[in-house]
């Protein structure tokens, strides 16, 4: 039987969990690629369509392409974490579902973005395409094969996400700068 196709009850297809650090990989390789040096070229654009953001916020988003690819790096390690914790508990995992809320919602910053700038942002074409998608789809799966969400999945998402970037950001910032 196929089980990237049909999901018995309790047994959970190991494309749903180790394809979110796939799916996460597609995104991310957008985001590796068009973050350096977009920010500076979009500032401009950016600082007509939203004049009331202070300079310093301009000035923090423009990230060093060593910074981009480390915070990218890291924020993969915490992915792969997650992944390799559902497929340990079959999805069952608080911390594996947790990191496939945050990722589906995060498809939505990435739209947003785009919306409220009036353009292009790094990672707005994956994650319609890619993010969401597998997201909703793995969801379903999740559901089909009888796993509980874990307690308290969408409220930990919804704050885990920006402490868990922050956090990322912030380290990949002591390291780039410890290389310099």
């Amino acid at each position: 039987m196929d089980t990237t196709t049909s999901c018995q009850a309790g047994h959970l297809p190991h494309t749903v969990t180790w394809g979110l650090l796939g799916a996460w990989a597609l995104h991310d390789l957008e985001e590796l690629v068009m973050i350096p040096g977009w920010s500076r070229r979009a500032r401009p654009r950016l600082k007509r369509a939203l004049p009331w953001v202070p300079s310093r916020v301009w000035d923090t988003l423009d990230v060093s392409p060593g910074h981009s690819s480390t915070a990218i790096g890291l924020m993969g390690l915490v992915v792969a974490a997650a992944a390799a914790d559902g497929a340990r508990t079959n999805g069952r995992s608080g911390f594996y579902q947790t990191t496939l809320i945050g990722f589906g919602l995060h498809s939505l910053t990435h739209v947003a973005q785009s919306v409220v700038t009036r353009g292009y942002t790094p990672g707005v074409v994956t994650a319609p395409l890619v993010v969401a998608p597998f997201s909703l789809w793995a969801w379903r799966r999740l559901r089909r094969s009888g796993v509980p969400l874990a307690q308290g999945g969408g409220s930990s998402a919804v704050l885990a996400f920006p402490a868990t970037l922050a956090a990322v950001h912030g380290l990949a910032h002591v390291l780039t700068k410890a290389r310099n």
